[in-house]
């Protein structure tokens, strides 16, 4: 048997798409969408000023975070920080989690969804309008409420990866 440093799984190089290794050199913070009992990490996604604020993301058709939002018209966006890795980790469903991963930590009910306790930067969602864009859903929502608090070692994520700002 050899070991090396090679992912086991990675197609080759020729056969990569390389729209989606672009994106990945992207550096994007992570983001918690949640609503009702679903939720999934989303970097792919923006906020804009205005009257009204918008939130705009792409999610996956098939989620269980896209069924709910279509049920509510309200999900939470978290803004997660380097602790919070583990818990991106089991809400990608890479990382196992006994129970379900709402089960890793504790959490805040709001009107528009659950927000991880602790953390200081978040926004409640509605859903204004979606369509199909790419092989995701792009979604569009008033930022209803927003908090914003102080963001120690923002999570962010890169090239499959997750990493944080040095202080």
């Amino acid at each position: 048997m050899t070991i090396h440093g090679d992912h086991p799984f990675l197609p080759p190089e020729s056969e990569r798409s390389a729209v989606r290794r672009f994106r990945g050199r992207l550096a994007s913070p992570v983001a918690l969408w949640t609503s009702e009992s679903a939720g999934l990490p989303v970097t792919s996604m923006l906020v804009a000023d205005g009257q009204p604020a918008l939130a705009i993301g792409l999610v996956d058709e098939d989620s269980l975070l896209w069924a709910a939002i279509q049920r509510t018209s309200t999900f939470a966006i978290s803004l997660l920080s380097w602790s919070h890795r583990g818990l991106a980790e089991a809400f990608a469903e890479t990382m196992p989690a006994p129970g379900g991963p709402f089960r890793l930590t504790e959490w805040n009910a709001t009107e528009w969804g659950l927000v991880p306790s602790g953390v200081t930067s978040w926004a409640g969602c509605r859903l204004l309008d979606s369509r199909s864009s790419g092989w995701a859903i792009e979604i569009r929502a008033t930022l209803e409420h927003v908090e914003v608090g102080d963001d120690p070692a923002p999570l962010l994520h890169q090239r499959g990866r997750y990493l944080t700002l040095p202080e």
